[in-house]
């Protein structure tokens, strides 16, 4: 998917919410577990209740690697049935792989040719040659982890290196990488008063931004300092959305709460134009 087709997509819905199918077999809802392919049967269920609502969907690999060849099976019926059904939606790989050379070419042809996802996660701590092979693929997206959610970003992710944080050096250097228009950057929404120094780096690059809602992040927060002309943000949840309900109701129960968040993305949008 072109760049300026994602933004249309959130124009027209009023919305850049990422609905992340973190799907685990112990917090889906019981009745499921007789379907033939319970974890499809969920993910169908929670796309076909919020794809109205949402820009994007973000399979964590994961959740579906975890149980075998099954879980693989539920991912790849999950992507086909979301860019057949669905063709407008942004598909995330959440994989955050991030070796070298010839095997990031192969973990890129995975994603982006065998499975046709528009964008996979990646790790930079390998420097340009883990993330390069992933850039060379066109109309798709690789998100390099920049600064993320999680207590443990504090241990590498800050510390200051000749003067400068480490993210940000990581940030500059990325720019210089071939096809480095295709990046996108992982940004945690607990990390929002980092957005501005962000920013000046990299003005206009999309930022996937996990953590709001059920880690704490503020989505008000994330925008005051994140958005930019062409909105620029994509904001993830997961558990917060698709574990509202462990009965028949448990689509309604996660689109009532995806409504909530384009409602007050709507209002955000509306006040930036």
């Amino acid at each position: 998917m072109k760049t300026e087709d994602l933004i249309s997509q959130i124009k027209k819905k009023q919305s850049f919410l990422i609905v992340g199918l973190d799907t685990d077999l112990d917090k889906i809802p019981k009745h499921l577990l007789k379907e033939e392919d319970p974890i499809f049967a969920f993910n169908k269920a929670i796309i076909d209740a919020t794809q109205d609502l949402c820009v994007g969907y973000k399979p964590n690999t994961a959740f579906y690697e975890a149980y075998g060849l099954k879980g693989w099976k539920a991912l790849e019926k999950t992507i086909n049935y979301i860019n057949e059904t669905y063709p407008e939606q942004f598909t995330i790989a959440d994989a955050k792989r991030g070796d070298i050379g010839n095997t990031s070419t192969r973990y890129a042809k995975a994603f982006f040719e065998d499975l046709n996802f528009d964008s996979v996660t990646v790790a930079p701590y390998m420097g340009k040659d883990s993330v390069e092979p992933f850039l060379a693929f066109k109309d798709k997206h690789t998100i390099m982890l920049a600064l993320t959610s999680n207590q443990g970003a504090f241990d590498f992710q800050t510390q200051t290196i000749d003067g400068q944080e480490l993210y940000k050096h990581v940030l500059e250097t990325s720019k210089s990488y071939e096809n480095s228009d295709q990046l996108m950057y992982v940004v945690g929404a607990t990390k929002a008063e980092y957005l501005t120094d962000i920013r000046a780096i990299i003005p206009e690059a999309f930022l996937l931004v996990p953590g709001v809602g059920a880690q704490g992040g503020s989505l008000r927060e994330v925008c005051k300092y994140g958005i930019t002309e062409d909105i620029g943000l994509l904001v993830n949840s997961s558990r917060g959305i698709i574990y509202n309900s462990q009965g028949e109701d448990f689509a309604i129960a996660a689109r009532n709460v995806a409504q909530q968040m384009q409602s007050e993305m709507q209002e955000i949008l509306v006040q930036n134009s």
